[in-house]
């Protein structure tokens, strides 16, 4: 999402950036380009109108026209203006402090909305917490099953009645089944639609009385675009939704409808689904998402994702091996494993600053095959190889390709991978001084480039 936009943005700004002194037919200049980036990206025309006029006043301001880099402080005031349009910080979920909590979630039919309760269900069982998925949609085929397939996955269990008993019906005993079983959060998957129908609305607004939700999320597609606008103006008309869940935003997303909700319907984004596993739910984070589209990175959430993804055991112990110059191939192993673990490398080069916009990648190869080559190769090393690598020379390096069924050019090419991590770790070590959690941690010396 937002690829052709990021591009367009940043070119627009960069032309910006290298003048000492700004005119008002540049900012003009500058605008024109950037609006017509927006509407191209399908962003809602009064929300570009607005965001192009405040922009410009800020721009024409004494910040930006008095300033020794005012370029660097236009950048600064597109971003601060992208965040405000997408809501300010990061919108949580609402709990019930005194029982049962339910979340009903509803969207029309294709937006992905029974495997986002799956996904729903996963995030906050890790967070400690006992969720009931309910099936309430009665009407499309094998929905009830999809929803108990994707429950097993994820190991939360499904309330069902069969297809035969009205959702209404489902639902209050669904509330009555949590009370029993002692679960805290109850997630009712509700009928989708083809399209928006009185009779659907109707019903979702008798689940609502019913169960009286703390949230009620609304699924939209982030590739039909303005459409999903339009979608989530209708559902919140009648239910006065809480908030929305962005799907498909890995798929060919202009973008349009993460920047054009909040100012339309006034509810925040509270999550994306980025991907078709399971783990793929991402809290939505403005400012976060801002900096992403104008190629400035994404530090904190590289950093929790890498919270997630490593061992604090293993990592805290790697810290020591840093400090020692103890790293040594077993550790190299260990850590290409649980980068893995943190996704799509491509996806996490992309939210390092200077690298953001797949562009500058495309010469960069990511092939996560080659971790089978990888490990092939530092297991047919001896323990001594492994725990000193200069050690092996020439003839080593024949033997260890024979070994592992590869080359010696992939043995000497990882071998200079080795060398290269072992001097990112450091840096990521250097970073992350100060903070508990596995020496990921702070902005470090990574800093906003305005």
């Amino acid at each position: 999402m937002f690829e052709n936009l990021s591009d367009k943005l940043q070119n627009a700004l960069k032309k910006l950036r290298g003048k000492g002194k700004l005119t008002e037919k540049d900012i003009d200049l500058a605008m024109k380009e950037i609006k017509m980036s927006l509407l191209e990206a399908d962003v809602n025309y009064k929300v570009v109108k607005d965001f192009i006029k405040t922009v410009k006043e800020r721009s024409l301001g004494t910040e930006v026209m008095e300033s020794l880099t005012p370029g660097q402080q236009v950048v600064k005031i597109v971003h601060e203006e992208l965040t405000e349009i997408m809501g300010q910080g990061e919108s949580r979920l609402k709990f019930n402090s005194n029982g049962i909590t339910y979340f009903m979630m509803c969207g029309l039919q294709g937006a992905g909305k029974t495997t986002a309760c799956g996904k729903l269900a996963k995030k906050l069982k890790k967070e400690g917490r006992r969720p009931l998925l309910a099936a309430c949609d009665v009407y499309r085929p094998a929905a009830i099953k999809q929803l108990m397939v994707v429950g097993e996955s994820v190991g939360v269990p499904v309330f069902q009645m069969g297809d035969k008993i009205s959702p209404v019906k489902i639902a209050k005993e669904a509330m009555n089944h949590a009370m029993k079983q002692g679960n805290d959060v109850v997630i009712i998957d509700t009928a989708g639609r083809l399209h928006i129908d009185d009779d659907l609305m109707d019903e979702l607004v008798e689940i609502k009385e019913t169960l009286k939700p703390h949230e009620i999320l609304l699924l939209l597609d982030a590739m039909t675009g303005q459409d999903a606008v339009k979608v989530a103006e209708t559902f919140n008309s009648y239910l006065d939704i809480t908030g929305v869940i962005l799907t498909k935003v890995d798929g060919d997303a202009r973008g349009g409808a993460a920047l054009s909700i909040r100012r339309v319907v006034d509810k925040p984004i509270k999550f994306l689904s980025v991907g078709e596993k399971m783990d793929q739910l991402e809290t939505f984070h403005p400012d976060r998402m801002a900096s992403r589209i104008l190629g400035m990175g994404d530090v904190l959430s590289i950093i929790e994702k890498a919270q997630d993804a490593f061992d604090e055991k293993q990592a805290l112990e790697l810290q020591k091996k840093l400090k020692t110059q103890d790293f040594n191939l077993d550790d190299f192993l260990s850590q290409l494993q649980q980068m893995k673990n943190m996704g799509p490398l491509d996806e996490i080069l992309e939210m390092v600053p200077g690298l953001g916009g797949k562009k500058k990648l495309k010469g960069l190869k990511i092939d996560e095959k080659e971790l089978v080559y990888t490990e092939a190769i530092i297991q047919s090393m001896t323990k001594k190889e492994r725990m000193n690598p200069s050690i092996i020379n020439g003839s080593r390096r024949k033997r260890i390709a024979a070994g592992s069924g590869t080359s010696v050019q992939r043995v000497n090419s990882l071998l200079k991978q080795y060398e290269e991590m072992k001097k990112m770790m450091k840096k990521f070590q250097a970073m992350g001084q100060g903070k508990k959690k596995g020496g990921f941690g702070g902005m470090g010396g990574f800093k906003m480039p305005f």
